[in-house]
């Protein structure tokens, strides 16, 4: 039972934090002034079940593994989906329907510049947008659940534009099947 209990303390505190002011570094940032992590995109669909944190913690993962789906990258301070993602989205969706017992969790990751808020918001919007891309090429919704790490998995810990990029990712852990 305390367990239990414990749970909802985390996903209250998870919670909280998400939906508190969403105070950012960068000025004029798009996402100023919406507050948590937005209307469609939540800090975790499965109130910080497993994942990729769970694996790495417990050395069953390495940095940037990705199995048979690929990552997806954003631009700097953004959740919008590029051609190249778009691409690599429906790549993800055509071994998802092929493969139609498998379910997904869609992790939102950051780069380390901004507050830790607003990157676990930045997070779940990312991985949002890729679910609902996934959704919109049939991928059945019920099938996925997204999560938001924001900066706390980087890939790479240098302070380069080449290093941050890699870390703007949205990335795919399948489960299953």
């Amino acid at each position: 039972m305390k367990r239990w209990r414990l749970a909802g303390v985390v996903v209250v505190t998870v919670f909280a934090l998400a939906t508190a002011g969403c105070s950012s570094k960068k000025k004029g940032s798009e996402l100023e002034g919406q507050g948590g992590a937005g209307a469609n995109a939540g800090i975790s669909d499965q109130a910080l079940g497993g994942g990729s944190l769970a694996l790495a913690q417990q050395g069953r993962l390495g940095a940037g593994d990705t199995g048979p789906l690929h990552d997806i990258y954003f631009d700097y301070d953004s959740f919008d989906l590029d051609e190249t993602s778009r691409q690599t989205l429906q790549e993800n969706a055509a071994w998802l329907k092929d493969h139609s017992t498998v379910r997904v969790e869609v992790e939102g990751h950051c780069d380390d510049r901004g507050t830790v808020e607003y990157n676990l918001a930045l997070g779940a919007k990312r991985a949002a947008a890729a679910k609902n891309y996934l959704v919109d090429l049939g991928v059945g919704r019920d099938r996925m659940t997204t999560i938001s790490y924001g900066e706390e998995l980087p890939i790479c810990q240098e302070e380069t534009e080449a290093c941050w990029s890699r870390n703007r990712r949205a990335h795919f852990v399948p489960a299953g099947g």
